[in-house]
């Protein structure tokens, strides 16, 4: 049998709890953190995913914390999704080697829907141009190599496990609820504010670019990212620098909150009749 790894953090729903996102800051609260931005995610009750082959229930929060007790344990979550890791180039060898036992099992069916069916999810995941990469998804790839048999969770019944890829494997199906947060984030932080939640108040336009980046798994543009974000009005200049830097000391900015405000006001308005 294949070991679980390790686990995401999950806490119970009291009777005393008014609501799901209630329950879930007052359980984290007990733990000393702190959340900002708290979005649903999903729910996850697929037959047999709980221990011992029970149905098990578990609604996924996406929840950001600027700052975390030092007594709390992290984890990078490329450990679990190398493939997803793209801050120092493209991973050239690790993709080969997915798309090559991609296409192995792809070919264990005859030609026909099925392969082509294969195929086309497998150049949509893993395309063979990194420029075709498409960050967002995450849940897709995951699910995709779980289907292939490639990740130890899909032999978790199997006394001799498949051959292991890099990245580690979770606890139940904890991988696929981190896979869905992953690819929920890093599509919405090309649309809403939410990477200022895991920020200082006060931060240099450098740490909002490597914040970016961590999420994105991506490098993007210095120059273009500060004009995007500046033109945006998302945050302002403040008259303090940072300390503790070699050469220039870089300047501190604070993101307006109240763009979120006039943003809400503004909103989709449909046309009214006279």
């Amino acid at each position: 049998m294949v070991a679980p790894g390790p686990a995401l953090p999950a806490g119970p729903f009291e009777t005393q709890h008014r609501t799901l996102e209630q329950g879930l800051r007052a359980w984290v609260s007990t733990h000393g953190v702190s959340l900002g931005f708290v979005e649903q995610l999903y729910t996850f009750a697929d037959k047999d995913r709980g221990p011992a082959g029970r149905r098990c229930v578990s609604i996924g929060y996406l929840a950001l914390s600027p700052s975390l007790p030092e007594t709390a344990t992290t984890m990078d979550w490329y450990a679990f999704f190398p493939w997803e890791d793209h801050l120092n180039g493209t991973p050239t060898a690790l993709l080969a080697t997915l798309r090559k036992k991609l296409q192995q099992w792809k070919n264990e069916v005859p030609a026909g829907a099925t392969r082509r069916e294969r195929e086309g999810r497998i150049d949509v995941s893993f395309p063979k141009d990194p420029r075709d990469w498409n960050e967002e998804l995450v849940l897709q790839r995951y699910e995709l190599l779980w289907e292939a048999g490639l990740i130890p969770e899909a032999h978790r019944k199997e006394k001799t496990p498949a051959t292991p890829l890099p990245g580690l494997s979770m606890a139940l199906d904890d991988r696929r609820i981190l896979a869905t947060a992953m690819a929920r984030l890093r599509a919405k932080i090309k649309y809403r504010p939410v990477v200022f939640e895991l920020l200082p108040e006060r931060f240099t336009l450098l740490q909002l670019q490597e914040t970016v980046e961590a999420l994105a798994g991506l490098r993007i543009h210095k120059q273009n990212f500060r004009r995007l974000v500046q033109s945006q009005g998302l945050v302002e200049e403040t008259r303090a620098q940072a300390a503790n830097q070699r050469g220039r000391p870089a300047k501190l900015f604070a993101f307006r909150r109240e763009v979120l405000r006039e943003r809400a006001a503004v909103g989709t308005k449909l046309p009214r009749s006279a």
